[in-house]
């Protein structure tokens, strides 16, 4: 029993995933999640505030990449893995609960929920894995998770040093998830022991990306409803439709589509990519949270000079840019020059509008967005065209 139970659990690496319904419901957490960590950002703009939420978002997104990848490993269809998901879920419930005061009077809720979603995965996942060689790759995570909760559990204890230790205990948990855990007498894991389905995997990337966009089209349309229908309104409200579109179309031409193919085309070394591609899809989340604050401003008081929402306004275009160059840069190595311009002139933008109204700043920003796209698709209408001329030089060549 206990040698056919991991076999039970286990998807085969060659069968064809697609996220299951029971992911997409779990997906409903974040989306909570998001709409929490907002709202804090929006109620103070100060850098201390913004570094807490980044903590909190940082935490919340390594709860769902952690889990997303034991769905990947194993079958959600299984009692096992749905309990496991369900657990999961209402943890990640709690934290975004939390979030308005998780560096007050209920830290102590926020880490507690975030230790026992990683100990609790591992306390179902280690006796159901008895006799598999998974078993030991699961126990090297416990250890750490273990180790780390110290860090969170204290720093929930210890008001004066809460950020430094949960600042400690996250690096510490995205440096050993880079280096395959590794544990004094179990080693640590190799890549091809990580292996994971990069179709699935690409997919629920992109899921979670089209959340954060969805949180963003929800709140500027919730701004909007609430604060009025005066034309400064619509235009900002206009520009928040048009900047999701932009931020849509952007994340997936070049290469948005290409990640799962390349990581099934690297083999085992293609988990190490996969990895990569989770961190910097928390930069893009974090960028798309920080624009769907920037875009609330700007509709409920398009007439603001306020100089930190300015510079909200243009940190988080410039922040999801960043995380997409990268992204494209380890999937295929390719850059765009359009993209790799654009930041610079954001954050130029940005100083040069400090004394428009932020829906004159965000308009920039927008167009500026948009302006990208054109460039790209003009490139690479020219690339086709030099290419299709080539091809015919050579068919001349030949028949010639």
């Amino acid at each position: 029993m206990a040698n056919g139970l991991p076999g039970r659990l286990l998807q085969r690496r060659e069968d064809p995933r697609r996220a299951s319904f029971l992911e997409l419901f779990f997906d409903l957490a974040f989306i909570f999640a998001l709409t929490r960590l907002s709202r804090a950002l929006l109620n103070d703009l100060s850098l201390h505030v913004a570094f807490q939420v980044l903590l909190l978002l940082a935490a919340i997104w390594w709860v769902w990449f952690v889990t997303a990848w034991s769905a990947d490993w194993f079958d959600p269809r299984t009692p096992l893995i749905v309990a496991l998901l369900l657990w999961v879920m209402f943890g990640g419930l709690l934290m975004a609960a939390v979030v308005p005061t998780a560096f007050g009077r209920h830290a102590m809720v926020f880490a507690v929920a975030y230790v026992a979603i990683h100990l609790g995965r591992a306390a179902l996942l280690i006796p159901a894995l008895r006799g598999h060689p998974l078993q030991l790759r699961t126990a090297r995570v416990a250890i750490w998770f273990a180790a780390s909760g110290v860090l969170w559990v204290v720093g929930a204890a210890v008001a004066s040093a809460r950020e430094v230790l949960w600042t400690l205990a996250l690096v510490l948990e995205y440096v050993l998830a880079r280096l395959g855990w590794p544990t004094p007498r179990l080693g640590r894991s190799s890549w091809p022991d990580l292996q994971v389905n990069g179709e699935h995997l690409s997919e629920r990337y992109q899921q979670i990306f089209i959340i954060a966009l969805g949180e963003l089209i929800l709140i500027s349309g919730l701004a909007y409803g609430d604060s009025g229908f005066d034309w400064q309104r619509t235009l900002a409200f206009a520009g928040a439709f048009l900047t999701a579109v932009a931020l849509a179309r952007l994340y997936l031409v070049p290469a948005g589509g290409r990640l799962g193919a390349a990581i099934e085309a690297a083999g085992p070394p293609g988990s190490r990519l996969a990895l990569l591609a989770g961190y910097l899809h928390l930069v893009m989340i974090a960028g798309v949270l920080t624009t769907s604050v920037g875009m609330e401003l700007a509709i409920t008081d398009p007439r603001s000079r306020e100089p930190a929402a300015l510079a909200v306004a243009v940190t988080g275009p410039v922040l999801f840019l960043l995380g997409r160059i990268l992204l494209s840069v380890v999937v295929d190595g390719s850059l765009s020059w359009p993209r790799l311009i654009v930041v610079p002139m954001i954050v130029v933008g940005g100083f040069a509008s400090v004394e428009l109204p932020l829906l004159g700043a965000g308009a920039i920003v927008t167009v500026l967005l948009l302006m990208v796209i054109a460039a790209e698709d003009l490139l690479d209408r020219s690339r086709w065209r030099r290419s299709a001329h080539a091809g015919v030089a050579v068919e001349r060549r030949r028949h010639g």
